[in-house]
Parts: structure tokens; C-alpha cells; sequence
């Protein structure tokens, strides 16, 4: 290959769709509509009619949505919530900034998605409520997930940082807990130029409270019915998504066919990869692998031309900030095996079939 291929190219879907957006932000700087406003009121108008929810609610970033949710349910100091271990740690943040601990739990051996069966056994007299996260743009097995929550009574939280229009049983991600939050960070199959969050309910309850939460505990000007925060979507950043939702669909559907052919023609016994249930449409925000040796195939792609990523190869429940909470080495034997072992290949829209025939063949002779 003449240029290294990378793990996410942003540069070419930026200049792709350059002009509309410079056109859009000439009209929010033309309106002076920096922070909320009609920029935003449109994109969040937009996503919830993508989501196919009644309400999508425009915040500063993915980790703010996770943190006013939590808010919003009442959760609280004293208060437990189950989390996958194997996720960013911002799933794990929000938890922790209403005061509640995080109770981390193992992902399955091959989905690497939430695993239901252990998380009954971690429910006690202080859960409050279940996150589960669509790892990587693959849905976690939502009804076996949300059955226990019912049966125990716990609110049920989508994590879908990752998974903007993946679908589970037909249905788009987003509508099946009390609320999904979601992140626009640039890097996200539908990122903002700069940072943005959102959250989608379909609850006139929650959407009213979490207005008011991320604008000061406000919904009159200067009055404040409660503590809040200032976690508003900027109108620049509303604009970009406004731009990119147009295009959301398509984009997916060319990760989606990069990744069929991974999955097919990928043939080498030395990679193993995301099992994918015939219930789930992920629209592969990452495509991870995990090999025995990662240094070395490490080393192998980079000398061959390709960039690969490496998403969270250490999993929350190890992480230093969290070492109060007495989690050992082995504690959670499938989400460790895979931080570390797991392996992002390049996985971008714009990606050509040149890179990708690149990315197979040198992967099948490795």
C-alpha cells in the first residue's frame, strides 16, 4: 500500500461533506445560535425520529447523557448499579457522580456483550438499575436483560455510545429501556465536529427533567427548581449532526458490508471475532478481533501497512480509580481475556476495496 491505512479515517468523510456543513454553520453563526437553540431543537427533533422515540434530548457529550440519566431515575448515594466491566469507563463514571456504586459484571466468552446469566446473582436489596452497553454497535441481549430487570424491579438503561442505528429484533437501539444515551463524539458513526451527547426516551417525564438538569435545574429563566448543571448541546455541534444524520444510513451500511467481508473471507484460525446473533444488526462502530499473541500481530500490521486500534485493554473493574472496590485479577475472566487480547482492524465508511482486500490478505497470511 502507497499510505498506511488507519483504524478510522476522519479526514475523508469531513471533506465529503465539507460545504454543507460550512453552509449550515454560516447560519447558526449568522443567528448567533451557539448554545441550545434552533440548531439544536432540530437535531434533537432529527434523532428522535431516527431512534423512534418521542423525545431525544441534546446534551454536551455521551458521558454527561449517562450521568443526567441516572439523575433523572433518582439514583443516589447508597444506591448499586450493575455495568458491564467490559466498556469505556464513562459507563462506569456516571454511576459513580450521583454518589452510587458501580457493580461490575462479565461479558459473555463470545458476544462480549453483557451476560445475563451472571447478573442476577450480583442483584441485591441496593440495585437500582441495569446499563447495558451495545458493545462496539452490537445490541447486548436486551430481553433477557431486561426480564430480570422486571422481575426484580430495576430501571434498565441503554449504554448506545456506540450503536446510533443498530438494530436488535428489527428495532432500532434506543427505545427499549427507560432511556438510551447515547455519544456524538467525533470518532462515533454519527460524530459532531467537536463534543456532543444525547439522550432518547420516550418518557414526558424524564424528557422534561433532563431539560431542566443540563440547563441549571431551569426551565423559567433564573429560576432553579433544583441543583443543575450546564451540559447543553452547542448549536456548531447540533449543526454538524443535523448534516450527518442525512448520511448516517448509507455510512452504516458500507461498515456493514466491510464487515461481511471480514467475516467471510477472514479465514486464519489465529483470529477469532465477534459472534454476531441472528437477532442483531450491528452497524460496527469497531470491528475487534482478539488473537493469542497481540504484540506481535500488532507489530505484523503496522509492518504491513495498517494502523490497527486498541479499544480498553484494561477493563474497569482493574482500573486504579476503582481498586477501592476490592475487584482481583480473575474476578471477571472472559472481560479480562479480552482487554487483553482484543485488537481493532480498520473500520471506516470511506474505507476503499483496495484497503479492505489489503486488510484480509495480509491478515490471512499472518
Amino acid at each position: 500500500m502507497s499510505n498506511k491505512i488507519n483504524c478510522l479515517d476522519l479526514q475523508r468523510q469531513h471533506q465529503f461533506i465539507k460545504a454543507e456543513v460550512f453552509e449550515l454553520f454560516e447560519k447558526v453563526y449568522s443567528d448567533t445560535a451557539f448554545s441550545g437553540g434552533k440548531f439544536v431543537d432540530d437535531f434533537e427533533n432529527e434523532f428522535a425520529t431516527f431512534c423512534n422515540t418521542r423525545f431525544s434530548i441534546g446534551v454536551n457529550n455521551g458521558t454527561s447523557a449517562l450521568h443526567l440519566t441516572l439523575m433523572a431515575l433518582g439514583i443516589k448515594s447508597g444506591d448499586e448499579v450493575i455495568v458491564p466491566a467490559n466498556t469505556f469507563i464513562a459507563t462506569a463514571w456516571a454511576v459513580s457522580y450521583v454518589g452510587a456504586t458501580p457493580v461490575f459484571v462479565d461479558c459473555t466468552s463470545d458476544t462480549w456483550e453483557i451476560d445475563p446469566e451472571v447478573v442476577e446473582a450480583k442483584i441485591t436489596n441496593k440495585t437500582k438499575a441495569i446499563i447495558g452497553v451495545h458493545l462496539y454497535g452490537q445490541p447486548f441481549d436486551i430481553d433477557a436483560i431486561s426480564a430480570i430487570a422486571k422481575k426484580h424491579n430495576l430501571f434498565l438503561v441503554e449504554d448506545a455510545a456506540q450503536a446510533h442505528g443498530a438494530e436488535y429484533k428489527g428495532k432500532r437501539v434506543g427505545s427499549f429501556g427507560e432511556m438510551a444515551c447515547f455519544s456524538f463524539y467525533p470518532g462515533k458513526n454519527l460524530g459532531a465536529c467537536g463534543e456532543a451527547g444525547g439522550i432518547s426516551t420516550n418518557s414526558e417525564v424524564y424528557n422534561k427533567h433532563l431539560r431542566s438538569l443540563r440547563n441549571h435545574g431551569s426551565t423559567v429563566r433564573y429560576h432553579h427548581d433544583e441543583i443543575g448543571y450546564n451540559m447543553r448541546m452547542g448549536g456548531l455541534e447540533a449543526a454538524s449532526l443535523s448534516v450527518k444524520i442525512k448520511y448516517i444510513s448509507q455510512w452504516n451500511q458500507r461498515r456493514q458490508a466491510i464487515a461481511k467481508r471480514y467475516h467471510e473471507e477472514i479465514t486464519n484460525d489465529k483470529i477469532c471475532m465477534q459472534k454476531q446473533p441472528e437477532w442483531t444488526k450491528s452497524i460496527y462502530h469497531l470491528f475487534v478481533v482478539t488473537t493469542d499473541d497481540r504484540a506481535s500481530l500488532m507489530k505484523y500490521l503496522n509492518d504491513h501497512d495498517i494502523n490497527p486500534g486498541l479499544h480498553y485493554p484494561i477493563p474497569c473493574h482493574l482500573q486504579k480509580a476503582y481498586s477501592y472496590l476490592g475487584y482481583q485479577k480473575g474476578s471477571l475472566p472472559n472481560a479480562e481475556y479480552l482487554a487483553e487480547h482484543c485488537l481493532s482492524l480498520p473500520m471506516f465508511a470511506e474505507m476503499n476495496d483496495e484497503e479492505v482486500n489489503h486488510v484480509i490478505e495480509t491478515l490471512n497470511k499472518y
